[in-house]
This record gives C-alpha cells, structure tokens and sequence, in this order.
C-alpha cells in the first residue's frame, strides 16, 4: 500500500494538529514551557481576550496537555494555575523544532529573541532525527515511510 492508498481518516498528524494545531494554543504551550502559569499571566503574555484564553486553556486541560492546580493567596479566593503534564512535556521537542525552524527562517536580522541552551556546557540546543538505534542526524532521504499497524487503504 502506498500513500496515496492509505486513509488519512486516522492519521496521528491530523489528530494532534486538533489538540495543539492552533496559533494560540501552541503559544500557551510555549509559555507553560517556560514557566507562566496563571490565567492572567497568559494573558497579558500572549494578548488574548478572556474568552478565547479561557476556551484554549479549557481544550489544553481536556486533553490532557495542561492540568489544573488550586492556589489561593492569602484573603483572596481559591485560584487555579496551569501546568503542563507529562503529554504536554513531551510536546518540548516538538516546541525546540518549530523555534529552530523559525530562528532560521523568520528571526530579525539580529538574531532570534530567545535562546534555548544546555544547562551544563551553555550550548543551543537542536532538534534532530534519530532512528531507535540512535543512528543520525538523518535527513529525509535517509528515511522511508510505509504503513503501519493502524493503516486503512482508501476504499
């Protein structure tokens, strides 16, 4: 089966461009990522109205990308804060591939606005392709795509 053959009703692509796909919700990723956690801290950040923010906030915690942490300072009422879980964590490196990408193709002249590097040795980081067998970097000649368990052909 080639892919022109293969249903892409259930492709993993597509399905994770539903939950994280959007403008404002891949911010508010970047932004937990690095460190804000409270509904208005989001959105004097990012720039977006209460409804929208609290809409993306709402689909991130619904599929489990953000949880939700009560807090409450004192003689205030209880409050809750944004984290990421574990399946949002693991959407970093994805996170570290979009701003190499842009840092190479959309930075001012000056450079890129933030710089993401290896705690030990000060380095920037950078987002390559491996195989299981940790051979890489690779590029995509060195890669073949064919179906997988899941594959439905067209039909």
């Amino acid at each position: 089966m080639r892919w022109l053959e293969t249903s892409a009703e259930n492709c993993t692509v597509h399905r994770t461009l539903d939950l994280v796909g959007e403008k404002w919700s891949l911010l508010l990723i970047r932004d937990a990522m690095n460190g804000v956690r409270r509904f208005d801290d989001f959105r004097r950040h990012v720039g977006l109205s209460e409804a929208v923010l609290a809409d993306r906030l709402r689909k991130l915690v619904a599929a489990g990308i953000l949880e939700t942490v009560a807090y409450r300072e004192q003689g205030r009422r209880t409050r809750h804060e944004y984290r990421l879980t574990r399946k949002g964590w693991d959407l970093w490196p994805t996170m570290i591939a979009l701003k190499q990408w842009g840092d190479r193709y959309t930075a001012d002249p000056e450079g890129p606005p933030l710089e993401v590097r290896h705690a030990d040795c000060g380095e920037p980081l950078r987002a390559v392709v491996v195989c299981a067998e940790d051979h890489g970097p690779l590029n995509p000649r060195e890669a073949r795509t064919r179906p997988g368990p899941s594959a439905q052909s067209l039909g």
